[in-house]
């Protein structure tokens, strides 16, 4: 969950290619197939503020990131993606590929992004890179977002889809916050006024007061069960809504 570099809380799926495309070595963090939860504040918002149905600040991202040594591997990944996709339930007729051909550039790395799209739903991307002074260096990061997939898939409600039983607690917002709060307390960012624990602060901060007036325990419970899927909190759930609710009355 830290990592100081170029992000403020985790190192994301991409980032495990740095060695190879930004410092020039010939070595990666990590490669291959990376399930990892990622808290992001860059969902899409509606005019009053809220995230859009398909959007959190907290999701697990699937990804596939490993260097390759020609356009052919590339074909092959992206064939196995829709391969897997077919196998999931997508029918690969309502499956569609669109983007641009044309490279971006950010300082040492380029690359091409196209995003793939069950029906009107984008479902992630599929990014070829290369490093600028040494094109030949090549890597590929395709990635979706494991509830966005199960959306698609099911086109259950959104609200009903990620918080189960609690969708009609209390506001989205509150819901998505206490989400997002148990992902970071459990993995020890402890509320602060700065830094990783910063951001848990400002967090916890969106929950209505009014709305968790009785306590957040039951849907941390919850919350803790579904990112214990994804890998092994630090912290219990019990303690987790004690930090909650005792930085809620702070």
């Amino acid at each position: 969950m830290r990592w100081g570099r170029e992000t403020e809380l985790t190192i994301s799926a991409v980032q495990a290619l740095d060695p190879l495309l930004k410092d020039g070595e010939p070595r990666t963090y990590r490669s291959g197939f990376i399930p990892q939860p990622v808290v992001r504040f860059t969902g899409q918002r509606d005019a009053t503020g809220h995230l859009k149905d398909g959007f959190l600040t907290s999701f697990v991202n699937i990804s596939r990131v490993q260097p390759i040594q020609s356009m052919d591997e590339y074909g092959a990944i992206l064939d196995g993606w829709l391969t897997a996709l077919s196998q999931t339930g997508f029918h690969a007729r309502h499956l569609s590929i669109y983007g641009t051909l044309t490279p971006w550039c950010r300082r040492q790395v380029e690359g091409i992004t196209l995003r793939f799209r069950h029906l009107d739903l984008t479902l992630g991307d599929i990014v070829l890179l290369w490093n600028t002074a040494h094109p030949h260096r090549l890597a590929v990061d395709l990635g979706t977002g494991l509830e966005r997939l199960a959306w698609a898939r099911t086109r259950e409600s959104w609200p009903s889809l990620i918080y189960g039983r609690f969708a009609r607690v209390a506001s989205p917002p509150t819901l998505d916050a206490i989400r997002t709060a148990t992902l970071l307390l459990g993995h020890g960012l402890t509320p602060v006024a700065r830094g990783a624990g910063g951001i848990t602060r400002r967090v916890i901060g969106a929950i209505d007061r009014d709305a968790a007036r009785l306590g957040v325990g039951s849907l941390v419970r919850h919350m803790c069960t579904y990112w214990s899927l994804v890998g092994a909190l630090r912290a219990p759930w019990s303690e987790i809504a004690r930090v909650i609710e005792e930085e809620m009355r702070s």
